[in-house]
Parts: structure tokens; sequence; C-alpha cells
């Protein structure tokens, strides 16, 4: 019984993990047309999640856990609207570095991972309770 409770653990840490890679995912999102205001101004900057493994000392299992959330530190394109208040001279507007079907893409795959140890959490139980069943 002891390895179906360290790998509902586990899955519910990676649950966790991916709940917050798909909260910085909609804040990419939300954000894809946020532009500065200046013309020396800059505009959002994509964020980036990575994960690292951690050993709990309590259950002796590798739990998955937020590392960091890092800025992407891409170029940002260029759009040509010379009447926007953050226009260089040249009449350009530099546009956040956000690529909304990355994003998609990366909350689709966030999704999935999630479900996949959403259905580990849910078979670990199952196991678990006809186990407890048979003993009785």
């Amino acid at each position: 019984m002891d390895d179906l409770n360290k790998s509902s653990l586990i899955a519910v840490s990676g649950m966790k993990a991916q709940a917050e890679r798909l909260r910085v995912v909609s804040e990419n999102l939300a954000n894809v047309d946020s532009l500065p205001t200046s013309p020396d101004g800059t505009p959002y900057r994509r964020k980036v999640v990575s994960f690292r493994n951690v050993l709990d000392k309590a259950s002796g299992a590798d739990m998955v856990k937020l590392n960091k959330v890092e800025v992407d530190r891409s170029e940002f394109q260029k759009k040509y609207d010379p009447k926007h208040p953050a226009a260089d001279s040249s009449g350009y507007v530099q546009v956040p570095n956000v690529n909304p079907l990355i994003e998609l893409m990366d909350m689709r795959e966030a999704q999935r991972s999630y479900e996949a140890n959403l259905n580990v959490v849910s078979v670990s139980k199952s196991m678990l309770s006809r186990t407890v069943d048979m003993l009785k």
C-alpha cells in the first residue's frame, strides 16, 4: 500500500507543477497585446517555467517541483504603427515576444500532463480501495 500512496504523491506533485505552468501560459496569452507606453519602454516579456526533481524525505520519492519562472530573452518583433505613443522615430513599435500558437501548444501539453497525473491518482485510489476491500 505504501507504493500506491507514493505514486499518488508523485502524481499530485506533477499536477501542482503543471497547474503552475498553465498559470504562466495563461499570463503570457493575456499579455500578448501588452505594448509599451513610451518609445523607450519595453513590451511584456514572455515567461517560461522550469522544473526540478526534489527528494521528499518523508516518503522517499522523487517529486517534481517548479524550479523557477524566468523571462524569455528572445528578441522583440516590431510592427509599423506610427500613431502609437511608443513608436520610435521610424514609426515602429516593439511587440511582446509571445507567440500565441506556441503558448497554446504549451498549454495543451501541460493539460495532457495534468490529466495523466490525475489518472495515476485515480487508479492508485481505486487500487488502494480494492486492496482494503480484499483485506476485509
